[in-house]
């Protein structure tokens, strides 16, 4: 704000305001001050004294009679209380609005801040925490379907809004070696997308929808709060169902995970977003190739499937806690017993996200 807060008629005239504090309604000095204040110290009497030239801040007072303790001048209380009654009110806005303070930070100062809490803020109302619907609810808006064309096909994921200007977070193998991005909201609005810049090492990829405007951008938590038993939430586009939402729990954290980091990567499935990965030394979904890399997930027994992955996992207040990366898929089994999810999936620490942030948007490709 750049705009002052002040009483009506606060500061008008300056020295007026002083003279009169000195002779409040010209009663004698015997008559009581105002109760809110502390009875003023004995003063002697005192020459005129000069206006400082800044707005007032120095009383100009006139000769007092012999005898006489002159009352002070109270611009400056006045102005000290202006000041803490301006705090008070922007710290009960501040409490009022909970977790989105951070994305009325980012209206007010522009489109490319991400909103984000250093803990855990309650996008849901608190009496809503861990609630599924609620959740789904809220956070629903802030995911978006991906899919990339490829030269053998298409690739379909899904990808978390962090800027109401456009910018996604997702998967790097979702969008890795496309020709074209095509971008759908839970609104059912489509966009086309262009890769801002790609983090193989870290299976990141930030991209940018073109006008775009007014989107729902997600908060982004705090990955290092969370601990195994919480529970979570998933929303992505598996087969290509958008808006799609599961829910479970942290089932373990810090699992090494490691992908490729070929140049194409994981389109050796085909797309979808089944594409293969190393963990506790055996392979999933395909051989992840020469070029590889490893780093630390959250792993969830939410249901993930192709298609999850560039999609939210979100805690039970509403913050996104990780990019949902890989899971494991037996639906080329086949044994009936293997059939459906299970409980295998692994999301990217969206504190990993957010310290990567700055590379990726400096277009980064490695």
């Amino acid at each position: 704000m750049t705009e002052s807060f002040r009483r009506s008629g606060e500061y008008e005239n300056p020295q007026g305001d002083a003279h009169q504090g000195a002779y409040p309604q010209q009663q004698h000095a015997s008559a009581p001050v105002n109760p809110e204040w502390p009875p003023p110290p004995a003063y002697q009497p005192v020459q005129p004294a000069a206006v400082d030239g800044h707005g007032g801040d120095t009383a100009l007072l006139s000769s007092v009679p012999a005898g006489v303790a002159p009352v002070a001048a109270e611009p400056r209380k006045k102005r000290s209380r202006g000041t803490l009654a301006l705090l008070a009110a922007v710290a009960i806005v501040a409490a009022a609005v909970g977790g989105g303070t951070a994305y009325a930070f980012q209206e007010l100062t522009g489109k490319d801040t991400v909103a984000s809490s250093g803990t855990s803020a309650n996008v849901v109302p608190a009496g809503k925490k861990g609630d599924v619907a609620a959740i789904a609810s809220a956070v629903s808006p802030s995911v978006v379907e991906v899919v990339a064309t490829l030269s053998n096909g298409s690739s379909t994921g899904a990808g978390v809004i962090i800027t109401s200007g456009g910018e996604v977070v997702t998967n790097n193998h979702v969008v890795s070696g496309a020709s074209s991005i095509k971008v759908r909201t839970s609104d059912g609005k489509q966009y086309t997308a262009e890769v801002v810049g790609t983090d193989s090492s870290k299976d990141l990829a930030l991209i940018k929808l073109k006008d775009a405007s007014g989107l729902n951008p997600a908060t982004l938590g705090n990955s290092d709060g969370v601990q195994v038993g919480d529970t979570v939430v998933a929303i992505g586009s598996p087969e290509g169902l958008t808006g799609t939402v599961t829910s479970g729990i942290v089932s373990a954290l810090n699992r090494d995970v490691t992908v490729s980091t070929g140049e194409n990567q994981g389109q050796g499935q085909g797309g979808d977003g089944q594409w293969p990965f190393e963990f506790g030394g055996r392979e999933f979904n395909g051989d992840t190739g020469s070029a590889t890399t490893t780093y630390k997930a959250i792993q969830t027994d939410a249901s993930l499937n192709p298609g999850n992955s560039g999609g939210a996992l979100i805690d039970g207040a509403g913050n996104i806690i990780g990019i949902n990366s890989a899971m494991y898929s037996s639906g080329s089994s086949s044994s009936s017993s293997d059939a459906g999810s299970v409980g295998l999936g692994f999301a990217i620490p969206i504190n990993t996200v957010k310290s990567d942030l700055a590379k990726l948007r400096a277009g980064s490709t490695s």
